[in-house]
């Protein structure tokens, strides 16, 4: 029987069977039965909820799935009040009538001001499936007052996902349950970020350390609004390491978001949110060409701008939903430039992307909630070169000539939702479908029209020896539809107040790839040994399946002989025209998927200890193993033949490029969190991260330097360090000393070395001196020291928590002003090597203003 079939039949009994536990025939019970969920829609535990009326007040407590209910109650009006450590109280009023009432209760995190903490309700361990305290949590009130460059909330969070992985399709980002390719809304609009929660459920395809998850604000019943200023300017900056002048920069955000009733009514509420950002930044190029060093500022201005509004509607005590438009429109100039590429080598792009949102929660029983959500958006997103001349690589010198990057790219996509929550006994279930993509993708390749030419070095630059060239033909328009489909089930079972364990099995699918076999189980337990439950043990293990992303589908389909062709030519002459006479007597370049090819898999497993330090205070201690098979990389199967590399043993074609499945990875890793209090006036979180990440792929378009053996690939991966350390916490120390504090400590990642020539011939200079192994080069580590300084002024005192706020911050971004290199060079050929080319910003200052109501 069809998986997904199963699936619809599980749902269909689930219904059924709720739908039986009441009578049918009985007159009709008086009482109010309901769940309480949180802003990610799951389920609260052991929540006081109490109900005041009649002359009396009962409380009762949420179970296991958040259930709770008050029976046996006259006609009347209620006051239902919910009240959450670390959340805003609900007080509602109801009215019990004839029929019983039945409720979806939806929390939201309350807003901090004079308290600077992490979310409580995450400071207490808990045998919980999704209470694990290694996971990087930060909500409203600490991400206000960090030093966060640009507003960029998950970049900055970014630095805790995993380290060394290679994934084709990047990071997932889940906002408010549904997998988007953005946010969608503005920063201030969200509510609260976190990275590896619950690492094993089977609700989402990617790895915890993979998915950052979103959680925005919700409606209410009173207008809030928050606007932002941020101004940075180069007057404030020092002076990159690499230039030699301070380039003179300057960028301007303007932020914000409003949200509260839509109406006289309360069923209805609204956010709306809007950024636009200019930049007028620079880049700095380093490289060298043949009169000598290349040093210079190039502008790379960037405009961008953002909108959304979100209505929600609860039609009915059991029934709310919303509707969402997101709008964004971002504009860029000289992308690419800097380092060694040269201004000329540049281009321009542009993206515009429009979306839409339905969401609909019910509360078919008391003990079974439906949630289903849809996004259909659409994208289009043109790159044009700068200058319409031949492209040239100089091998780890510099990049001249024209970008050779005209593109279009455009798509029609939809994702889609479905979980169902049902409660049996101490059993919460959950199952669904979902569809992270089906979208039909356009892509218009106008590149390497005039060719792109690589030289070895600049000797043979001088002398007008490339050693490949890439030249294009054809038709350069590909449309395909891409489908990703998964269904997943699992149980999370309180099996005693000690003991939890959560099992799930997930299957997901994706079109171009043959294999039907991606079954993923996954477990997680968790064990308070102590009669005071302030220490747990964990332990789960899970399979994921990674997706391709589009890249190696357009690949295949527009270079498959036909359609657009893709000439590597060896030793070719230098110019457009000696070039393009050559292709008549040339074979085409073909992309192919190798037999047999199935989508990357990952186990995931660790086991971990977590101890309640204070009453504030948390401790986790945590061992991650990873393992990966399948992974995606590339491979010329018909690269010249060792050892005169003089012909391609087919004639039939030029490159043929296998993507296959065949790469590995293994990681470990030791992993201390403390969160809470880390200090008599420091709040926040802090993390130490002790592994080692190998693998012989960093990706599906990553190639081997010798096609006959990839076995000599393994080593570090490119993005692997031994060391990291991350810190983010906030202080009050005076109204006139309040600061927020960023720290990263990072060993350094290795770099590959290479000949810098094309030995072998098959026109990508990857080959590596005899006897040294894949990313035996070692960079520098990296410091960063953020600090922020922040006032907040109320402006009607007397109103307390209700008072308009006026904030004013200065953030410094690399206090010290460290010089944290990048872009080590390993070509033996080139000026550069085994040295830098680029450095991490040097020391900047950003002013703001923030106005609350």
């Amino acid at each position: 029987m069809p998986f997904h079939t199963c699936i619809l039949r599980l749902a269909a009994m689930g219904m059924l069977i709720s739908a039986g536990a009441w009578p049918q025939n009985a007159p009709p019970l008086q009482g109010i039965r309901g769940v309480l969920v949180d802003p990610m829609d799951r389920p609260v535990p052991s929540a006081p909820v109490t109900l005041v009326g009649g002359g009396q007040q009962t409380s009762t407590l949420t179970s296991v799935s958040g259930e709770f209910q008050f029976d046996n109650l006259g006609a009347g009006r209620y006051r239902l009040v919910v009240t959450v450590s670390g959340f805003k109280p609900i007080d509602r009023t109801v009215q019990v009538g004839g029929r019983p009432v039945r409720l979806l209760l939806k929390l939201a995190l309350a807003p901090l001001k004079e308290q600077i903490t992490v979310a409580s309700q995450a400071l207490r361990v808990t045998t919980e499936a999704g209470g694990n305290l290694n996971t990087i949590s930060v909500e409203r009130g600490l991400l206000e007052n960090l030093p966060i460059l640009d507003l960029d909330y998950l970049t900055a969070l970014s630095r805790f996902l995993a380290p060394g992985t290679p994934g084709d399709a990047g990071t997932s980002i889940i906002v408010d349950g549904m997998e988007m390719r953005n946010v969608g809304v503005t920063p201030s609009a969200i509510q609260e970020i976190k990275i590896n929660q619950n690492p094993y459920t089977a609700e989402y395809p990617r790895w915890s350390r993979r998915r950052i998850e979103v959680i925005t604000k919700a409606g209410t019943d009173r207008y809030h609004g928050t606007f932002n200023f941020l101004l940075r300017d180069h007057h404030l900056n020092a002076r990159d390491a690499f230039a030699v002048t301070r380039p003179p920069e300057q960028r301007r955000i303007f932020e914000g978001s409003l949200f509260g009733p839509l109406g006289s009514g309360q069923n209805t509420s609204f956010l709306l949110s809007g950024m636009r950002e200019s930049e007028d930044l620079q880049a700095v190029v380093f490289a060298y060409g043949l009169r000598g060093a290349i040093i210079q500022n190039v502008p790379i201005p960037q405009q961008n701008t953002y909108a959304s509004l979100r209505i929600t509607h609860q039609l009915s005590q059991r029934n709310v939903m919303f509707w969402q438009l997101n709008f964004q429109d971002r504009w860029r100039n000289n992308v690419g430039v800097g380092a060694t590429v040269l201004p000329e080598a540049g281009a321009q792009s542009r993206f515009r992307e429009d979306e839409f949102i339905f969401n609909h929660r019910s509360v078919v029983t008391p003990k079974f909630l439906s949630q289903f959500r849809i996004l259909i958006g659409r994208y289009w997103a043109p790159t044009h070169s700068n200058t319409s001349r031949p492209r040239i690589v100089v091998t780890d010198a510099f990049t001249a000539g024209g970008a050779q990057a005209d593109a279009l790219r455009t798509e029609v996509h939809t994702s889609i939702t479905w979980l169902l929550t049902q409660t049996v006994g101490r059993h919460t279930l959950k199952y669904g479908f979902n569809v992270p993509d089906w979208s039909r993708r356009g892509f218009s390749d106008w590149s390497n029209q005039l060719g792109t030419f690589h030289f070895a070095s600049l000797e043979d630059y001088s002398r007008n020896r490339p050693f490949s060239a890439v030249i294009q033909r054809g038709n350069p328009r590909t449309v395909f539809t891409e489908k990703n489909l998964g269904a997943f089930v699992q149980d999370e079972w309180q099996v005693r107040p000690v003991l939890s364990v959560a099992a799930g099995l997930r299957y997901d699918w994706q079109n171009f790839f043959g294999d039907r076999n991606n079954f993923a189980p996954r477990l997680a337990l968790a064990y308070a040994p102590t009669r005071s439950r302030n220490t747990v043990i964990r332990a789960g293990a899970g399979f994921f399946f990674d997706r391709s992303g589009p890249a190696p589908i357009w690949d295949v389909l527009r270079y498959n002989g036909t359609r657009l062709q893709r000439f590597v030519v060896s030793d070719p002459p230098f110019s457009t025209e000696g070039l393009a006479a050559l292709l008549p007597l040339m074979p085409t370049s073909v992309v192919q998927l190798e037999q047999g090819v199935q989508l990357p898999e990952l186990l995931q497993f660790s086991v971990g200890l977590e101890r309640q330090l204070a009453k504030q205070t948390t401790l986790a201690v945590n061992y991650i193993g990873t393992r990966g098979w399948r992974q995606l990389r590339s491979r010329d199967a018909n690269a010249p033949l060792p050892p005169e590399f003089r012909a391609r043993p087919d004639a039939r074609f030029n490159v043929l490029r296998l993507i296959e499945s065949a790469g590995g990875l293994e990681g470990n890793a030791l992993e201390i969190t403390l969160r809470g209090k880390l200090g008599p006036r420091l709040t926040g979180l802090a993390q130490y991260t002790f592994g080692k990440t190998c693998s012989d792929t960093e990706g599906v378009n990553w190639f081997p330097a010798n096609s006959f053996d990839p076995r000599g690939e393994w080593g570090r991966a490119d993005a692997d360090r031994r060391h990291q350390f991350n810190l983010l916490g906030a202080a009050n120390l005076h109204r006139w000393l309040n600061l927020g504090l960023s720290v990263s400590l990072l060993s350094g990642p290795p770099f590959n070395i290479t000949t810098g020539k094309d030995d072998n011939r098959d026109g990508m200079p990857l080959d590596r001196p005899a006897g040294v192994p894949r990313n035996t080069g070692h960079g520098p580590g990296y410091i960063g020291i953020d600090l922020r300084w922040f006032r907040e002024f109320r402006l009607q005192p007397s109103a307390k928590e209700n008072s308009p706020s006026l904030t004013l911050s200065v953030d410094a971004f690399n206090l010290p002003n460290r010089v944290n290199h990048q872009n080590f060079l390993g070509a033996l050929t080139s000026p550069f090597f085994g040295k830098p080319v680029a450095a991490q910003p040097p020391r900047r200052v950003q002013l703001g203003i923030r106005l609350q109501f």
